[in-house]
């Protein structure tokens, strides 16, 4: 559970405030200005204000939290913050508010004059839906539902992407080798910026005098340019540093680049690294595959592969999460230069950052769990599987699972029509394994899944005969976060089996771009003849055969 109270500036916020904090930002050279939203979806601020970055209306700093009128019920979905600081918002209806310094228009509004109190940022996005923004010391990129990037502010080194170095006063989509293309993920140093497209593909441009690019050079690129080399490498997720950078793989690997003056990068020395390297985040992780003299290549499946990394472009802090939930650390911690992957006893990589980081600001937008007070979803988490008010037990494998007969005929057509018809406070279950009929179970109870991919096939076989489209888009999604060159064919022939196509096509992807090591394993090796006739057919088709 996240704790708000390791960030200093929250300390004197009494218990009841903090316990109704669900969302929260700490930002600012000295880590002294802070955004929260409530339960109730309103958004406070306090701190010092430097520059009017809090939004309140003027320049007056506060040590009690001041309320936010303009953004209060706006659901806020993402927010990232400059070194001004200007702050940028997107929120759920996909508008963007931007406020705080505006000495280079970082705040997109055509202007060079401070914001006071959160503006729309209107010109070239009012036909458009953000979903995620980022921002840089002084320009800030945003990223639409189109899968487009805008960006502005300042371009000093070209990090705005427009093919120049002048300042950009208002959103410009940022086309060049972006153009047609579709982005997923977006993130910003201090003076560069970051793309990963929905290939796998990760471009950058900007600031490159450390290598922050990976371009394999220390030039500056005034528009995106493709990190070649990745080719053949599919990257999910972005992180930048101050002028560092971590990209983590579908594979549950990390790669880094750039300055590495505190060992950001986590490769064990000093040295700035222009193209990626692989960070080795465990010394068991390196085995030797195919035997003895083969290539050695680093193996997830020893430690839990990587499912998070995190950065922060006001420092040069590193940390990642594994699937398992251990937290790694390593570059500038409190003082000292860690320069290969520290395990902590951390729970969030958030807390990395706000008990190591210089200064001690929050990498992204925090969600945070209150201690005493739950919201329905939590309160209906909380009795899942809970004797005590239960009138109703599945047996399944001889083990008893308790529900509430009530929600399960709101949450499920099929228990709808089956409780109407049986008045039976104990049901026996034959035809699932108590592992994935507790997981379903689990789900209509809080609307998320948590199997590993193997476990998460069993499901798909339940989603797809109780006709639950969502759950079968959620095992599909939880099916593609853990493919590995291992069990890729084992998930192909799965989602043949239950018809889901997107999985299909995306596990026959992946197996198509790792083909020599999918081809070695054993469960290629059992495959199902129609099955191999048609993938051989398929990659074929694909061109994975040809010199």
């Amino acid at each position: 559970m996240l704790d708000v109270g390791k960030w200093p500036v929250f300390a004197l916020l009494p218990p009841e405030d903090l316990r109704l904090i669900r969302q929260a930002c700490v930002f600012g050279s000295a880590a002294n200005e802070a955004l929260y939203v409530t339960v109730n979806d309103e958004v406070f601020a306090l701190g010092t204000n430097c520059s009017g970055c809090l939004g309140l209306g003027d320049l007056q700093s506060t040590i009690e939290p001041r309320r936010i009128d303009v953004l209060c019920g706006k659901k806020i979905v993402s927010l990232s913050y400059g070194t001004g600081p200007h702050v940028v918002v997107a929120t759920s209806d996909g508008e963007v508010f931007a406020w705080g310094h505006n000495g280079y228009s970082q705040l997109g509004n055509g202007t060079t004059n401070h914001g006071l109190t959160p503006a729309v940022v209107s010109t070239n996005l009012l036909s458009k839906r953000v979903t995620e923004v980022a921002c840089g010391s002084h320009h800030t990129i945003a990223l639409t539902t189109d899968g487009e990037v805008f960006a502005w502010g300042y371009n000093n080194s070209g990090q705005v992407g427009s093919g120049s170095t002048a300042n950009q006063p208002t959103p410009r989509r940022v086309s060049s080798c972006l153009q047609n293309k579709v982005v997923v993920n977006i993130a910003c140093g201090q003076l560069c910026s970051m793309a990963v497209l929905d290939n796998g593909e990760i471009y950058g441009w900007g600031y490159n005098c450390n290598g922050q690019l990976g371009l394999g050079n220390n030039g500056n690129q005034q528009t995106p340019c493709r990190i070649a080399a990745l080719q053949g490498i599919s990257v999910i997720q972005v992180a930048c540093g101050y002028a560092h950078t971590l990209a983590l793989t579908d594979e549950g690997f990390v790669y880094a680049w750039g300055a590495n003056s505190y060992g950001q990068l986590g490769t064990g020395n000093k040295s700035n690294q222009a193209v990626p390297t692989l960070i080795n985040t465990d010394k068991e992780r390196w085995v030797c595959p195919g035997g003895a003299g083969g290539p050695q290549k680093p193996c997830a499946c020893l430690v839990g592969r990587i499912v998070e990394v995190a950065a922060c472009h006001t420092s040069h802090t590193s940390a990642a999460k594994t699937q398992s939930g251990q937290v790694l650390m390593w570059g500038q911690c409190r003082g000292q230069a860690v320069a290969g992957p520290h395990l902590t006893h951390f729970s969030s990589t958030d807390d990395v950052f706000a008990c190591f980081a210089t200064p001690a600001v929050t990498w992204h937008l925090l969600s945070v769990d209150g201690d005493d007070y739950l919201t329905v979803a939590q309160s209906l988490k909380k009795e899942f599987d809970s004797p005590e008010i239960s009138d109703l037990k599945f047996v399944v494998d001889g083990k008893c699972i308790h529900v509430h007969k009530a929600l399960l005929k709101i949450r499920c057509e099929h228990f709808r029509t089956l409780l109407n018809e049986n008045d039976e406070d104990s049901i026996e279950i034959h035809q699932f394994s108590f592992l994935v009929y507790r997981a379903f179970l689990e789900y209509l109870y809080t609307d998320t899944i948590n199997l590993p991919p193997e476990d998460a096939i069993g499901l798909l076989d339940l989603a797809t005969f109780y006709r639950e489209t969502r759950l079968k888009r959620l095992c599909q999604e939880t099916i593609k976060r853990g493919i590995s060159e291992e069990n890729a064919i084992t998930l192909l022939s799965a989602a043949v089996k239950y018809e889901a196509r997107d999985l299909e096509e995306f596990c026959f992807k992946f197996c198509v771009n790792h083909l020599t090591a999918v081809t070695q394993t054993q469960a290629f090796a059992d495959m199902d003849h129609d099955l191999l006739k048609n993938f051989i057919s398929k990659a074929s088709r694909y061109g994975a055969f040809k010199n």
